[in-house]
């Protein structure tokens, strides 16, 4: 079984008005992937700030979320690895505290549209950007 991981674009969409990308990331969300503590976190000040959700609406997916989805904490550990993956792989610390959490809780796809689709961490970890179109 493979493990899949969101970024918190991805959940944006997921809750966003956009025809083009929340029926794909409303698919990714729906089939209870692993996030992190962070996301969450992201999500609910996107949320607050850019969607203009209401305090009861945010909550609300977001203790959905929590309970729905496997939710990894950012621990001395996570936070260790994503030093070194900030030194090693050259993203930034926020970044590599995604990555980080995805390889701790094993991994293999990280959905995310910032990173760069494609690239593959500690050699088990491919990030993927549900919104390219696969050519062929």
């Amino acid at each position: 079984m493979t493990a899949v991981f969101v970024d918190t674009n991805i959940v944006v969409y997921a809750y966003a008005n956009d025809p083009l990308k929340s029926s794909v990331a409303e698919a990714i969300v729906s089939a209870t992937p692993v996030l992190s503590t962070q996301v969450i976190n992201e999500f609910l000040n996107v949320a607050r700030i850019k969607m203009r959700l209401d305090l009861a609406t945010r909550h609300k997916i977001a203790h959905n979320l929590l309970h729905a989805c496997t939710v990894v904490s950012l621990d001395v550990q996570v936070v260790a690895q994503a030093m070194a993956v900030e030194a090693t792989y050259q993203v930034s610390y926020w970044d590599a505290l995604v990555i980080s959490a995805a390889l701790a809780a094993g991994c293999d796809t990280l959905y995310s549209e910032d990173m760069q689709n494609g690239q593959v961490f500690e050699n088990c970890l491919t990030v993927r950007n549900p919104f390219v179109r696969r050519s062929g």
